[in-house]
């Protein structure tokens, strides 16, 4: 659908820029290891304000029509919070600086397993393969200690991802309105999940714990093994939702489960009505 119709639509992400203050590290990283071609190159005499520096802006190939574009800016040094990132392991430290990242995307787990050998190969520290909801990805650093992912999907989204994402944001966005400071009084993910799950299910008894488990196949561990549980009752919510239902505690175990890191600690996205007691690496508990 297009702008002539009434709706405007974006087409894709056109490029990403960062600042650099190492260009030959950065031209040497992008181009010669990465393997993207240098595709275009501005030289500028600052962009009009005063405060602006003379710059280089410089943009690489990164496939399916986008590019990836550094700043160099003459007479300027890196701030101090940038010293020593390019040695930070390929893992997110600074959740604030390392949240501005960009990832490509391949096609099947055979190309993620060489690209992960070839930067190996070229001396590039490179994450172990790391499943989330719908993605696989490895993460590594280039010379300025910029967080780079590249990725693979895992399956496509549907419907219901997209209205569980609605009900996700709106209870975010009806905590993050009453609390003092914004985000800021906002405890913790519980939170969250217990206004969501309300929503879902306002008429679950007292003293009762609610599960409201997206009918996707990464929770499908979770909905196996509460069905297994004598204490708990599974039922069809919605179209959405699977309902895990109990009166007393209920604990789940990440082995048994079979699942990763990265799904285990978004276990609960769907909500959950009750106190979670223990969340570790390996157990969780929830308490009527």
């Amino acid at each position: 659908m297009t702008a002539s119709s009434g709706r405007l639509v974006l087409k894709g992400v056109d490029h990403t820029a960062r600042p650099t203050w190492k260009l030959k590290e950065t031209i040497e990283f992008y181009r010669d290891i990465l393997g993207l071609d240098l595709v275009h190159a501005i030289s500028a005499r600052g962009w009009g304000p005063a405060t602006h520096p003379d710059f280089l802006h410089f943009f690489f190939d990164s496939g399916r029509a986008s590019t990836i574009a550094f700043f160099y800016y003459l007479g300027t040094k890196a701030p101090d919070e940038m010293t020593g990132r390019e040695a930070t392991k390929p893992w997110p430290e600074d959740f604030v600086t390392d949240a501005n990242h960009t990832a490509w995307q391949v096609d099947s787990e055979e190309e993620l397993h060489s690209w992960k050998e070839r930067l190996q190969d070229k001396g590039v520290d490179v994450s172990v393969e790391t499943r989330h909801e719908v993605i696989e990805s490895i993460y590594f650093r280039d010379p300025n200690g910029y967080f780079l992912e590249i990725t693979r999907k895992l399956r496509a989204l549907n419907p219901s991802d997209y209205h569980d994402a609605e009900r996700t944001v709106e209870a975010a966005i009806s905590l993050e309105s009453e609390r003092e400071g914004g985000v800021a009084g906002i405890a913790s993910i519980d939170e969250i999940w217990r206004r969501k799950a309300n929503k879902l299910l306002p008429d679950l008894p007292s003293g009762s714990v609610g599960l409201p488990v997206l009918k996707v196949p990464e929770f499908q561990a979770l909905v196996d093994a509460a069905a297994e549980n004598s204490d708990c009752r599974v039922s069809d919510l919605n179209n959405d939702y699977w309902l895990v239902q109990a009166s007393v505690p209920l604990e789940f175990k990440r082995k048994a489960l079979g699942l990763k890191p990265a799904i285990w600690y978004g276990l609960f996205t769907g909500g959950v009505a009750g106190t979670i007691s223990v969340f570790d690496r390996d157990t969780v508990r929830i308490e009527p």
